[in-house]
């Protein structure tokens, strides 16, 4: 697996949400931090500027580093043969490129309420919704429950099945990025349940977290990744 992820840079770069790619020093396609489209504060009173810039500039960027520095040596170690390094560095690889996958996903879940966020969904997926959920009111307490439930750190997230044209509700565990659960699984929407996306301004109490982000929930966003994996 790792040779073949080290031979195809481009397919690398591409499972990993289309990141930036930077030069390295031998050849590896490393990843960049993406910018947010919207200022640190401007999901305020839901979500401070406090934790969007921690979150942003010092948890997310530790991944980025430290899934680069993961890659590197794991090309080294190719070169070198030493296939006991290529084995022990997939768990860095997995845990690291998946915070990076999944935080990229969620600045682009989350909108402004000036802008629009927090708008609920129309179109295809809004009606998709209703079908696979009841309603979108079912639809967010489900998402709710899950991410309230869930021990320890991880992600709630609403996935499309590609190949069932079905809405689901999965979780994930820490940073594990929702292709884990099947590589069918398309994600539209994906809440950090992390301590750090939440603790500095609502403290231990992750549901009222869960019921205040969707007043920044960036729906538009949803509905055009549902419309085109499904065109």
């Amino acid at each position: 697996m790792a040779l073949r992820t080290l031979a195809s840079k481009k397919a690398l770069s591409l499972a990993l949400g289309g990141a930036r790619p930077l030069a390295a020093a031998r050849g590896v396609t490393t990843v960049a931090l993406p910018d947010l489209s919207y200022d640190f504060g401007a999901l305020e009173p839901a979500i401070s500027g406090e934790i969007m810039h921690l979150h942003h500039q010092k948890h997310h960027a530790t991944y980025v580093a430290n899934y680069n520095k993961a890659l590197e040596q794991l090309d080294a170690a190719v070169a070198k043969g030493d296939a006991s390094a290529v084995v022990q560095l997939q768990g860095a690889i997995k845990f690291n490129g998946g915070g990076h996958v999944n935080h990229s996903i969620f600045w682009k879940n989350l909108k402004p309420i000036s802008e629009g966020g927090g708008e609920p969904p129309h179109g295809k997926l809004g009606w998709a919704i209703d079908e696979d959920f009841g309603s979108f009111e079912a639809l967010v307490k489900k998402m709710n429950a899950e991410g309230a439930a869930l021990q320890g750190s991880g992600w709630v997230w609403l996935a499309l099945d590609k190949e069932a044209k079905k809405l689901s509700v999965e979780t994930t565990a820490n940073q594990d990025p929702l292709v884990t659960k099947g590589a069918s699984l398309v994600p539209l929407l994906g809440i950090d349940v992390w301590e750090h996306a939440y603790y500095l301004q609502y403290k231990n109490v992750r549901p009222d977290y869960l019921n205040n982000i969707w007043k920044v929930m960036n729906w538009k966003y949803a509905g055009e990744v549902y419309d085109t994996t499904l065109a």
